[in-house]
Parts: C-alpha cells; structure tokens; sequence
C-alpha cells in the first residue's frame, strides 16, 4: 500500500489543507451520526464543484446559468436542439439524453441540479442522493407526497448538501414577514389567504386524444419516464385548444406539461411552494389537520382545474392559535380588505388577518405592508433577527452548503414537509372532496382512494 503521506497522493491534490478540512466535516458527521460510512463528495470553500444539470431548457438554463461559476462537467435534456444548444455554452460538458445513463457513468459528479418536469424530480434527486451528490432541486421538490417524504429521509441519511429551487425562501422579505410577525406587529393570526395568476397553461380539460410521430430531436420515451406511457400529441385540435398565454398550441413538450397529473402538479403545485412560503415559515405551520375544495372550475380527472379555491386548517402549535389557511388560483382572488385605500389587490400574493391588524406582501414574500398602509409611516422594523443570505442568491447558498457552509436556507428537512403540505391540496382537488390527513401515517382517513396518488406507481425500468 501507498504511504498516504506520498509526494504522489499531494499531488492529486490531497495537501494538509484539505485533509484537515475534510477530516474535520468527516469527524462532525461521526460525532452527529455515529457513522464512518463515507458520506458526501466535500470540497474546499476555493475549490470548484463538479455539476451535472437534468433539464437544461427554460428554467433549467437559468439554473444552470446560476451556478456556472462551478465546473459544468455534464449536461442532460430529452430534447436535442435544447441540448446542443447548452452544449455551446458549456463546451466541456458531456452530453445525456438519459438522466440513469449520466448519473451511472460520470463517476466524477460532486452535485446535481435537477430542472424537469415534475414527474422526473423524485427518481434523478433520488438517484443522485445515493450517490453521494448533493441535489439543487426546482419546485415542487416531488411529484407525490410519498416522494417528499422519502427524498428528504435519504438525503437526510447521506447527509448530502440539498436546496429547492423556491428563491424567495433566500429574500429579505420573506425574512421581514417573519420578523413583523413575531414581533407582535397584528397579533394572533388565525387566518390566511394566498393567491397566484396562474395557471398561464391549459387545466381543466380533458387529455387530448390522437397520436403522432413524437419528433426526432425528442426522446419520448425518457420524456414520459416514470409515468404511465401516453401518445405524443403535437398540438391542440383548432376547435377544442385552449387560450392560453404560453406556449403556443403545445400539448406537452415544451411547456404544457404542467397542468396533467400525470407530469405536474398544477398552478397550486407550480406556485404554492412559492407563494405560501411566508405564511408557512412565519406562522410555524407543520401538516394540516384537512383541506377541503371551497370552489372547483373545470373538473377533470387528468387535469388540475382551470380555477380553485382550498381551505387548509392546521392546528394550534405551542401558544399559537389554528389557523385557516385559503388558496386561490386560475383568477380567483380574496375579498379586498377595506382597510386597503383605493388600491387593488396584486395578481399574486399574501394576506395575513391578524387579531390587532392585517399584512399583505407579494407571492414570494417581498415589500411586506401593514394594513392600513398608513400604519408604515410611522413603523419601525424589528431588528433582523433571522441570517441574511448574501445576494440573496439560493444557488451561492447551495453551493456554499456543498463546501461544507451551513445547510441551505431551503434544504430538503425544510422543503420536503412543505412540499407535502402544498401536494396535500391536491388530493382534495383531484377527489373533490375534504380530505382529513394523518400525517405520521401519511394516508388520508376519510379517502382510501387517495393512497395511489400520495404513492404512485412508476413504469417498468424507472423505480429506485
């Protein structure tokens, strides 16, 4: 055997500073765990990361974008042109059509980012947290809530650097929500509203019939991945498409995909691990007791609705009061407060009713106001008493989590219970019925029914 002091093993980059460093993570993680298993792919503050990206299109472009001050050392789209065109920007990248294939064959990956549809979010995550690889995630973190669950107890267990792509988790405002509310700034609150502009894709319609050549620049069959195989479709018939503002006549690929259950978790599932975030942080809320459809516009069992309104109740914690937590998208918003003065409500965001007064911010959390905005002039903010992020930037918050910083402000012990609770909402919309929840067994106890959409099936040759 080598003497591990060599001239030779220094070169390969083992200097005293970084076996001390790695020494020192590796001892935190025996003294935590009582494990010597090898845990995750460490690097020093001024070293660079080796990243591999899943879903390099659209919002994956941005995050990749966002971290390519690291080494982007591999790349993966279904789509070719998408692909190629990455490839021009990152020169040095190998290329993948196949997340399994890339995660199996490039040994040399310290971290992943994972920007697909929805349905593909649980499996590469997965994968790449058996490996040892650190997981920057887009939202909603998971598909089901059982993938939720699961993920988050792996990646707790391999002790791995992980981040949900919800970016205002890393803001002043959300910060500044939290803040004024501890405070005392409108005293117990036991009621919320949270509401979103979207969907800007079609919901509320059934899946388009018809099957057409998939292109040849399209790996369909990695594309469907996990879910039940359907035919590709290239676009909405002139007489039933739907009036949308993105994506052309597109069914699914590139961006239609949001609204089937099938692939997506719809406009509660896209902006709810947004928008409710300041609620959810600020009022200390964990799983709800139930959630109920209030209002449901455009039934369809392989659509989220075209329009919705939820009632989720969470229970008192501590000293602090239930509270009734509301849910508005596809256009339906809350009453205006009459203490707002001539103004309107924006498209997106939330409404605190507190016992002494109300707050409202935007949908992630910035430009917090008390109600009446009077009440502002003479307002003194209380002292920061949460960390700030630099930048406010939750890439550099990930990536300094990778090089052995403190967690990530959206790791996945705090994504992963809230991404249930936004799923949560969606079994009372796809069953149209109040669903009351045990959380400790994660089933719903009034809807047997439920438990193949809290665990869903996957496709032969996409399982962990």
């Amino acid at each position: 055997m080598a003497n591990s002091n060599s001239p030779k093993e220094f070169s390969l980059g083992l200097n005293r500073r970084r076996f001390l460093y790695l020494s020192g993570l590796a001892a935190s993680a025996v003294a935590l765990t009582g494990c010597t298993t090898p845990g995750p792919r460490f690097k020093l503050p001024s070293e660079k990361l080796n990243i591999g990206a899943i879903g390099v299109g659209g919002k994956g472009a941005s995050d990749v974008g966002g971290c390519e001050k690291e080494n982007i050392v591999a790349i993966c789209d279904v789509d070719e042109n998408t692909l190629n065109r990455s490839g021009q920007k990152y020169p040095g990248a190998t290329k993948y059509s196949d997340y399994r294939k890339m995660l199996e064959k490039q040994k040399d990956l310290d971290a992943i980012i994972v920007s697909t549809a929805d349905h593909h979010h649980f499996l590469a995550s997965m994968l790449a947290v058996e490996n040892g690889q650190h997981v920057y995630c887009q939202k909603p973190l998971t598909h089901s809530i059982w993938e939720a669950r699961t993920l988050t107890e792996a990646a707790r267990k391999k002790k791995v650097a992980t981040q949900m792509g919800n970016q205002g988790r890393c803001g002043e405002g959300v910060r500044q929500v939290c803040e004024m509310i501890w405070s005392d700034a409108i005293g117990d609150i036991r009621e919320v509203h949270s509401w979103t502009d979207r969907p800007i894709w079609p919901q509320g319609f059934g899946r388009p019939q018809g099957n057409d050549p998939a292109p040849a620049i399209l790996d369909w069959d990695v594309w469907i991945g996990p879910a039940p195989m359907r035919p590709f479709v290239a676009k909405w018939p002139d007489s039933t498409a739907p009036d949308y503002k993105r994506g052309g006549r597109a069914i699914y690929h590139p961006f239609g995909w949001r609204g089937f259950w099938d692939f997506g978790c719809g406009a509660l599932g896209d902006m709810g691990c947004h928008i409710m975030d300041p609620a959810v942080w600020a009022l200390k809320l964990e799983s709800p007791t139930s959630v109920e459809p209030v209002e449901i516009v455009g039934v369809s069992a392989d659509m989220a609705p075209s329009a919705s309104v939820l009632r989720y109740r969470f229970p008192t914690r501590g000293n602090l009061p239930a509270v009734s937590y509301f849910w508005y998208d596809g256009g339906k918003i809350p009453a205006k407060p009459m203490e707002m003065e001539g103004a309107r409500l924006a498209s997106s965001g939330t409404l605190f009713v507190g016992s002494k007064g109300k707050l409202l911010c935007d949908a992630y959390g910035g430009n917090p106001t008390l109600l009446p905005e009077s009440r502002m002039k003479d307002y003194v903010m209380p002292a920061k008493s949460i960390p700030r992020i630099p930048n406010n930037n939750g890439y550099e918050d990930w990536i300094r989590a990778c090089k052995g910083g403190p967690e990530a402000c959206s790791n996945f012990n705090v994504a992963g219970p809230f991404t249930e609770t936004v799923l949560l909402g969606n079994l009372a919309l796809r069953l149209n019925k109040k669903i009351d929840w045990d959380s400790k067994n994660m089933r719903a106890a009034n809807a047997p029914e439920a438990a193949s959409m809290i665990r869903r099936e996957y496709r032969k040759g996409w399982s962990i």
